[in-house]
């Protein structure tokens, strides 16, 4: 068939070309909102420059990680289908069977994996809907929309915390997947557990609901979710999990969720194979082996930030209970202002315009600057 037959077919279907015969993404991505990672510091002159907008950790890995990477000598052969040596330690080490876990490239590997297996677009046209608390992580309308799903973002409180309630309000008979994040990113408080129990007893046990723990590692309260009980109670649950962040595994995107096998099932039928590379299936291995080294460095940083919070609010700012390896600053209008001015002082902090700005705990010399920052800074919120 010739191309300008190819039209007339087309357009018998009701279809048309784009203009000049451009290709075209679905129309669903011109819905998508845009990933901003958080950007590198700018240089400023006799000022060491400090990288404070993606919740990395400045620590990086315990020193087994190094040793086991520079043993890696499998680089030209692919990697275990499914992490199976990684999925293996990992069962040994939460007491849960290998059949319940998944691994995915991160936790956002792991979660896509999720909402493509249980949200999308129903046989009758109509998208599935995936509920939130919004602010919260910024690529869950991503993956959401991507899928063909609708997404159903519910306020957070005044003080950053999930509106539990409000979320139970705003399921419908369409509601496929629930997200509760916790502690919350960007805003640092964390659910707990006796909330989160009489949320699930009011959820359809159809709907899943994915408890995101990216920052587990880093939780210092009273009756923090104890997830894997809640997993093994109830079949919809699942517990999303991640080696980027306390482990300091960043870049080798190691993250695993956690199911019943009548969830597990779905989710290996969507998942990307060799999705975790060897590098990181050896890292996170030597990195669980080395628990308590790991859990200390987890500590200074918690101390870290519990002092940085401390100076924060005995300067009058209004900081929400963080519970992450970060720090909340509501500074609504006045978010880009203040990134502006941490950039000055060579600090690169996350802004999220018309919100607040989101600033991770790192180094003694760069909390110490934004302490200082945020003593001269005028706009308090």
């Amino acid at each position: 068939m010739s191309t300008t037959d190819h039209d007339a077919a087309r357009a018998a279907h009701g279809l048309t070309r784009s203009v000049a015969g451009s290709v075209t993404p679905r129309p669903a991505l011109s819905l998508l909102p845009v990933y901003a990672a958080g950007k590198p510091p700018r240089p400023a002159e006799g000022l060491t420059p400090y990288k404070l907008s993606s919740n990395e950790n400045p620590l990086g890995p315990v020193p087994a990680v190094e040793q086991a990477l520079a043993e890696v000598d499998t680089v030209h052969r692919y990697p275990n289908p499914g992490a199976e040596a990684l999925r293996a330690v990992l069962a040994e080490t939460l007491e849960v069977p290998e059949e319940d876990i998944v691994t995915g490239t991160g936790s956002l590997g792991a979660l896509t994996q999720i909402i493509n297996a249980f949200a999308g677009t129903g046989p009758d046209g109509a998208a599935d809907e995936v509920l939130y608390a919004w602010r919260s992580f910024e690529a869950y309308p991503i993956v959401v929309r991507t899928a063909g799903a609708r997404d159903v973002a519910v306020p957070v409180t005044e003080d950053g915390r999930h509106d539990l309630p409000a979320m139970l309000a705003a399921i419908t008979d369409r509601t496929r997947v629930i997200l509760l994040c916790t502690p919350n990113n960007p805003t640092g408080p964390a659910l707990r557990h006796q909330e989160v129990v009489d949320f699930l007893a009011q959820v359809p046990r159809d709907v899943v609901v994915v408890i995101d723990e990216a920052y587990q590692e880093f939780l210092r309260i009273d009756d923090p979710v104890d997830t894997l009980a809640l997993y093994r109670e109830r079949p919809n649950v699942v517990v999303l999990r991640t080696f980027s962040k306390a482990h300091g595994l960043a870049a080798l995107r190691v993250g695993y969720s956690i199911a019943s096998q009548e969830v597990t099932q779905h989710l290996r039928k969507v998942a990307v194979p060799f999705g975790v590379s060897t590098l990181g299936e050896v890292a996170a291995i030597a990195s669980l082996r080395a628990l308590d080294e790991v859990t200390a460095r987890v500590q200074n940083l918690v101390q870290e930030r519990q002092r940085v919070r401390d100076a924060l609010l005995e300067a009058e700012w209004n900081v929400p209970d963080a519970q992450g390896n970060f720090i909340w600053l509501p500074l609504r209008d006045h978010a880009g202002d203040f990134a502006h001015e941490a950039g000055l002082r060579a600090l690169a902090v996350r802004a999220f315009d018309g919100d607040g700005v989101r600033v991770s705990i790192g180094e003694s010399e760069a909390n110490d600057r934004l302490i200082e920052l945020c003593r001269t800074y005028t706009r308090k919120s």
